[in-house]
């Protein structure tokens, strides 16, 4: 896995429980493998926004951005979030009915105990990062 070059970024993983942090780091290798194969995307910018680690097509401003977070709020989940005035997390629910678990139309959301439906979710990573080119 790459490292985390943005010192701001690593100290919220730091911060948050190793359990969730090992969860959080996996959807953030599955974001970045799944950029770097899709065409069009470039080169991901990862930064913090609302406090929590971000990943933007800075470069080629192909996508939305997508955020990754587990809040105390919610001490047993942690999701992968959208902005929410797209329709990615609608078209996310048309393509995946079934399989992913959602907040409203700004998140997917994983229980603690989850099997993270890694296929399906690379599929969302690559719709939310090729957003502004459909």
């Amino acid at each position: 896995m790459s490292p985390i070059e943005n010192s701001d970024v690593a100290a919220v993983f730091e911060s948050y429980p190793p359990k969730f942090r090992h969860k959080l780091l996996a959807l953030r290798r599955l974001i970045l493998e799944t950029a770097k194969s899709t065409e069009g995307v470039g080169k991901i910018e990862e930064t913090l926004k609302w406090g929590e680690p971000a990943y933007l097509t800075s470069e080629t401003k192909s996508g939305s951005t997508i955020r990754i977070a587990w809040k105390r709020s919610r001490p047993t989940q942690y999701a992968m979030y959208f902005h929410c005035q797209t329709t990615l997390v609608e078209t996310f629910r048309e393509m995946f009915p079934d399989g992913l678990r959602f907040d409203g139309n700004r998140a997917i959301v994983f229980h603690e105990d989850d099997e993270v439906p890694t296929e399906q979710l690379s599929l969302c990573i690559e719709v939310a990062l090729r957003y502004h080119l459909s």
